[in-house]
């Protein structure tokens, strides 16, 4: 009895809150159990570059109530065209840390934690099992693989978002749905070559996946909802086309046959 009054105060907004997040409660479909449940949530957010830190900070906004940040990178002046939460006065600093700060002075009503540490086997099982949802937006495929495999293991839920050029993608993967691996084969895709730092960016790309990817985390967290589940969604901003298809689980996928 004890631990349900602790975590329905734990749920309760307090009188700030409600105002903070007050055009959201307004919202038809979106009740004050929905901004409750964003409150109680953690969130982990792989990678602090162009789309992480977007996706950061209208999480913060919305109300998640803690949200764990996790980049190695330190903020150089070619992130300045595209990641907005940066200035010149933070060049040199670590992307996370000063992105946490920015968080905490945006939203008092939440919690942040940043490491300046590259995720890798060492340390993804901890940091992601105790997570109810991870968004993936960092730039290179041996980490989303390592994303994805962690997730799948420990139904944790997953949203990834990738950028490049004019375009974007973004998924979900949940439960026992196709994987990461199940759509883009490990084989096939061991090259490191399609990075931004490689291939460019237009600024306005990934700011768009970061937003349609913070908007799903909002609906899942919110209100439970999957859209993405086993859909991939691409976005062409060349010619501001977009479409979404439905992809299988790949039997031979080794992910998803180790669970």
């Amino acid at each position: 009895m004890d631990a349900q009054l602790d975590l329905d105060a734990e749920m309760e907004l307090s009188e700030a809150e409600m105002h903070f997040y007050s055009r959201q409660i307004l919202l038809d479909g979106w009740d004050l159990e929905a901004q409750e449940k964003l409150k109680l949530a953690n969130v982990l957010i792989v990678g602090c570059g162009g789309i992480g830190c977007t996706t950061a900070e209208l999480l913060a906004r919305a109300g998640v109530g803690q949200i764990t940040l996790i980049d190695a990178d330190q903020i150089e002046i070619s992130n300045l065209q595209r990641q907005i939460a940066y200035t010149e006065q933070d060049l040199g600093f670590y992307k996370s840390e000063i992105l946490a700060k920015r968080l905490s002075s945006i939203n008092p009503h939440i919690r942040v934690i940043a490491h300046t540490i590259k995720l890798d086997a060492s340390n993804a099982e901890h940091l992601i099992a105790a997570q109810d949802l991870v968004l993936d937006g960092c730039d290179n495929f041996t980490t989303r693989y390592l994303v994805n495999a962690q997730c799948y293991q420990h139904a944790v839920p997953l949203i990834s978002a990738s950028a490049i050029g004019f375009q974007g993608q973004l998924f979900m993967v949940e439960a026992a749905s196709a994987c990461y691996e199940c759509l883009f084969p490990k084989e096939q895709h061991a090259s490191e070559s399609l990075r931004c730092a490689d291939s460019g960016v237009l600024a306005t790309t990934p700011n768009v996946m970061a937003s349609l990817q913070a908007h799903h985390a909002l609906l899942y967290l919110g209100l439970g909802t999957t859209v993405l589940k086993q859909k991939l969604l691409l976005w062409d901003g060349l010619n501001m086309k977009q479409k979404i298809l439905a992809f299988e689980k790949d039997p031979s996928c080794p992910i998803c046959q180790a669970r």
